[in-house]
């Protein structure tokens, strides 16, 4: 990681990595955790190979849905690494998103707890960089993060 271009996040999820792999690969389980409540989430494309579509929509009210992510998959690795881009759209053309282009690599390592989860999200320029943490990079990567930490929390024995 790259601290002049990169942002991060780590988490410890108590819930084991087959359970969080589901989470991101199911369209049904994403639907729950990908955008911060109490705004949903609607998976349009979710083509989970390189070169296939992640394309989700985002509503405040449940009824009306606008674009919220039109991303190519760039690598998947069953059970351990999720590569996606936003830099080019599903159709793989070049794109301008807002708020910010970035390359966010999710890893999944086991952990005497369940799930070591990490995200690394990858930037152009310090300037791109300081713009997605400016605008609550930590506050809605993490709120997600914990929406996906408790559902998968919630399907695991005890």
């Amino acid at each position: 990681m790259n601290p002049d271009l990169d942002l991060g996040l780590e988490r410890i999820i108590r819930a084991p990595r087959a359970t969080v792999w589901r989470a991101w690969t199911d369209p049904s389980r994403l639907e729950q955790w990908w955008v911060p409540a109490p705004s949903r989430c609607r998976v349009d494309r979710l083509d989970l190979r390189p070169g296939g579509a992640f394309v989700t929509r985002l509503s405040d009210d449940g009824a009306e849905f606008v674009p919220h992510l039109d991303a190519c998959f760039l690598a998947v690795d069953e059970l351990e690494r999720i590569v996606f881009t936003n830099a080019i759209d599903s159709t793989w053309r070049p794109a301008s998103p807002a708020p910010v282009p970035m390359t966010a690599t999710i890893t999944l390592n086991d952990h005497p707890d369940g799930t070591d989860y990490r995200i690394v999200v990858r930037h152009s320029d310090p300037e791109a960089r300081a713009h997605h943490e400016k605008l609550g990079f930590a506050e809605g990567w993490g709120t997600v993060t914990g929406q996906l930490a408790t559902l998968t929390e919630s399907m695991t024995p005890r």
